[in-house]
């Protein structure tokens, strides 16, 4: 295995297995060295004749990138089978994350994006709220702490530059 094949398509999002493996791993590290990992799950939906969907590749894509600035290279994110994108802040309690957190959803609320989307992030951390990946999860997804639409900024009509 190559670390190319643990990203996909050249961008900072690992793949769906490989995020659950380095997960897993770095889990049982903060558990054995009591210290903190905290899970951020994003789940972005675009607009589409009055219902939300699930946002297209395009759009995670451009909110992974978004995500990607304002994390450690340390950090881990990537785009779950779900289609929602997970990071992991290492070493990192629930407190220090959620100002993380706020300038993530600062930085995608100013985006333009080319459709409207609704947006919910949740937070769930290990050990203060779970000790394991699939009990984080539920945690994260279950207790957002902020959601918000974000209009349609920019007019697919007009050429951008």
């Amino acid at each position: 295995m190559t670390w190319s094949s643990l990203y996909e398509g050249g961008s900072k999002l690992l793949t769906p297995g490989a995020f659950e493996f380095i997960l897993g791993s770095e889990l049982k590290r903060a558990v054995r060295s009591q210290s903190y990992l905290t899970l951020v799950m994003v789940d972005a939906r675009r607009e589409w004749e009055e219902m939300f969907v699930t946002a297209d590749a395009g759009t995670l894509q451009d909110v992974g990138q978004i995500i990607g600035k304002e994390i450690r290279d340390t950090d881990l994110l990537a785009h779950t089978d779900e289609g929602t994108l997970t990071f992991v802040l290492l070493d990192a309690d629930f407190e220090d994350s959620t100002k993380v957190v706020d300038r993530v959803a600062a930085r995608i609320k100013s985006h333009e994006f080319p459709t409207a989307l609704h947006v919910a992030v949740g937070a769930a951390c290990c050990p203060t709220h779970a000790v394991d990946a699939g009990s984080l999860k539920r945690h994260a997804l279950s207790h957002p702490l902020v959601a918000w639409r974000v209009k349609r900024t920019v007019d697919p009509d007009v050429p951008q530059n």
